[in-house]
């Protein structure tokens, strides 16, 4: 490699590791005038005392991101399918969306045979024009002893 290529090479990759260490906030006042921002919206309208692992609620740009929601008490597929729908409901329109917005469903059951009482209580929760689904039986189980688990993507 020539001097000069080199120096050149060495000044585009200081370059680039510049920008990469750039910490968040100042990418975010980097980004251009209009561009979509990430919103986390905390229960409460504020952020917990400490880290949380993830965000239940953020947007981004017209897009809303709904984290997996539970049934943590006893109860059957149904009760539990219903409550976890209408936390689902609860997020979306605490930020401004709701379920016939929904774009895109993942559906996570304890127990395939939970499938056909899950749709029982899934069917119209979503409009007339539901968003896409998909469903499976997580192999292991689903946290906190839930029988189904369930998250969104929707717009506002």
């Amino acid at each position: 490699m020539k001097k000069s290529n080199r120096r050149k090479f060495l000044a585009q990759t200081s370059a680039v590791a510049a920008a990469v260490a750039l910490p968040s906030r100042a990418q975010a006042q980097a980004r251009p005038a209009g561009a979509p921002a990430k919103k986390v919206h905390w229960s409460g309208g504020k952020p917990p005392a400490k880290t949380p692992l993830f965000s239940g609620v953020v947007s981004y740009g017209n897009l809303v991101f709904v984290s997996g929601i539970g049934a943590h008490f006893e109860g059957d597929i149904k009760a539990h399918t219903k409550h976890v729908l209408d936390e689902i409901q609860k997020a979306l329109e605490s930020v401004g969306s709701s379920m016939e917005k929904v774009l895109k469903v993942n559906v996570y059951l304890n127990d395939l045979k939970d499938y056909a009482g899950m749709n029982e209580m899934f069917l119209g929760r979503f409009g007339p024009e539901p968003g896409v689904r998909t469903t499976i039986a997580a192999a292991g189980g689903i946290p906190g002893n839930s029988l189904v688990e369930i998250d969104c993507i929707a717009c506002l």
